[in-house]
């Protein structure tokens, strides 16, 4: 049986659009539920840069004063998502690193949000000049832009309450299932490989329902419309903290990659100065206080290493 790929698409999604805002502000109830933070919940992290971060400042000048534009998808509760008391501004740990990297080299930051799939893309086409979305760093990613690591992965396995399914992980136990997933997300390669598996088991191979954010993935599942979400563990709890009668978490799974802040290949200045940066807000325990903020756990800290393609 051929794997089964269904593509969804949730409506307009022209930056800047009616549409897109409606969409945002449609999945902002589940955002805001999977903080835990549905009142007074904390603007944008703006505390002092490291004193290192001056001699960066006299190091890379052409940053200074500019204001760079960062491409998100703003549909992952704690990483980036709509301010629910400002719906034109975006909060998030991610926000906040980005705004702590450009607040030591000098620089502003303004967003664009797109679909997950569009963000690199976004990227080479000279429409945004840096990624920060909880976007995982890969070789294969690396083709369209430059890595520098900062989070290890985690993964959870988002199921309906009980695990009617009885899914255990990445495995054969997806055989004949049905999972929601994001386009372009490593996951969906993941599940795609057990095909063959599933095959030789004399079982069918899993269904894989593409969205554009996680929001809809999750949707899917409290409508009984697929049977899983694989994906960032933080973001599968607050859909179980959202839904505690609904959804439960079957399991955790460690993947193979580092979520990565992603830069233009061909601006290896623009790379160092952003790696030196991070390095500095990590070494001055800002990146600790930014994840403790936002519910991250602290193990998940990953020293700034570059992923690029061979």
């Amino acid at each position: 049986m051929a794997l089964n790929l269904i593509r969804h698409f949730g409506g307009g999604r022209e930056i800047g659009t009616a549409p897109l805002r409606s969409a945002l502000l449609g999945a902002l109830g589940l955002a805001v539920a999977a903080t835990g933070m549905v009142a007074g919940l904390p603007q944008p992290a703006k505390a002092a840069s490291p004193a290192a971060c001056a001699a960066l400042q006299a190091k890379y000048p052409s940053l200074k004063g500019k204001t760079l534009v960062n491409a998100i998808n703003p549909h992952t509760p704690g990483y980036e998502t709509i301010d629910p008391q400002d719906p034109s501004k975006y909060i998030g740990f991610d926000i906040d690193l980005g705004e702590a990297i450009g607040d030591c080299l000098g620089f502003k930051i303004t967003y664009t949000p797109v679909t997950f799939a569009s963000l690199l893309t976004t990227l080479q086409a000279g429409q945004a000049d840096i990624v920060i979305s909880d976007i995982y760093a890969t070789k294969d990613r690396a083709k369209a832009a430059d890595f520098i690591t900062y989070l290890k992965v985690f993964d959870g396995v988002l199921v309906a309450k009980g695990n009617p399914k009885g899914i255990t992980g990445i495995d054969l136990s997806l055989c004949g299932t049905v999972a929601a997933e994001n386009t372009g997300y490593v996951e969906v390669p993941l599940i795609q490989a057990l095909e063959g598996e599933c095959k030789k088991a004399g079982k069918p191979a899993p269904e894989i329902l593409l969205f554009d954010n996680n929001a809809n993935c999750i949707q899917a599942i409290l409508a009984g419309r697929a049977d899983t979400y694989i994906n960032d563990v933080n973001t599968v709890d607050g859909a179980v903290k959202a839904y505690p009668d609904k959804l439960a978490k079957a399991t955790a799974v460690t993947l193979p990659y580092s979520v990565g802040i992603a830069v233009p290949r061909n601006k290896v200045e623009f790379r160092d100065a952003v790696m030196a940066a991070l390095t500095e807000i990590q070494k001055a325990g800002l990146q600790a206080e930014l994840m403790k903020k936002w519910n991250l756990p602290a193990e998940q800290l990953e020293a700034p290493t570059l992923v690029l393609a061979d």
